[in-house]
Parts: C-alpha cells; structure tokens; sequence
C-alpha cells in the first residue's frame, strides 16, 4: 500500500495471490514495470487490469502496456506469468539442483519405506531438507551457525 504511489519496478515473488491489486494499481505512476516471479498468474491481478484498461499496448515482447481511463500505462511483463519462465530460460541450475537433490531423497525415502504408508500426499520430510540444504552450503564452502537444542524446542512450538 505504502510502495504503490513510489515505485517504478515491482516484482513479486510470495507465492500468494492477490498481492497487488485494484488499489495499488490505481495508485501507481505512469509506465510503471509490473512483474512476478513467485507464482503463477494471480499475484498482480493481471485479469483486473484486462478487464479495466481502456486500451492495450504492445510495447515489445512480453512486455504489455494497459492504458489506464486517466492516461496511465501499467507494463506487465509475461502475462503476469512467472517472468523467469516465460520470458527468460527458466530456474537457473543454483536452484535446480537443490530441487532435483530434495526430489531424490524424497523418492529414495518412499522407495525405503513406502511399503508401509497408506496412500496420500506427504510432505517432504524436514530432515531431507536440511540435508540438501547442509549438502548446498557445503558446496559453496559457506558454514552457518546450528540452532542450540532450546531454539530446535522453541521452533517446535509454531
């Protein structure tokens, strides 16, 4: 609310939805850049914008100009969509790789214990997470400080 009237670039990237919408887009300056890499298309309510704008423009690839009733243009970069994805080439390998090593793990863990589970959806297992995490830190030679058993108990309680 407090950023809507001063910025020229947002970028989302919370994973929610409905994070700038009718309000902050009504607040915002000429040719502001709107763009999300969070999640899909609803965290700049895109849909508002095509539904209110008295004319689009084209401005260049993936990038979409909504003039506004009061003469303002709103930039949205690849639909709302997530920018990295559609507009660039995709998650880089500094993400992939933690993704892929989380996706093992999980898979080697069903594979070891499967059997005995009933069928549903399960969350990864927090320890598996913390080992790719620890492998990734690892990697880049960086070393952090571990939680002391009270803070692991004070976590505990969320």
């Amino acid at each position: 609310d407090q950023a809507a009237p001063l910025g020229d670039i947002f970028v989302t990237v919370t994973g929610c939805r409905d994070v700038i919408i009718e309000r902050h887009l009504n607040a915002m300056k000429h040719n502001v850049i709107l763009t999300n890499a969070g999640h899909f298309d609803v965290e700049v309510d895109v849909a508002w914008l095509r539904a209110n704008a008295k004319k689009r423009l084209d401005r260049r690839r993936n990038i979409e100009g909504f003039v506004m009733e009061d003469g303002r243009v709103l930039n949205v970069l690849a639909e709302g969509r997530l920018v990295n994805l559609a507009s660039g080439n995709g998650h880089p390998a500094e993400i992939m790789d933690m993704s892929f090593g989380v996706q093992a793990l999980a898979l080697k863990d069903l594979a070891e214990r499967g059997r005995g589970l009933p069928v549903g959806v399960y969350e990864v297992p927090r320890d598996i997470d913390a080992r790719v995490s620890a492998y990734k830190l690892a990697a880049l030679g960086v070393t952090i400080d571990r939680l002391t058993p009270e803070q692991e108990e004070y976590l505990k309680g969320f």
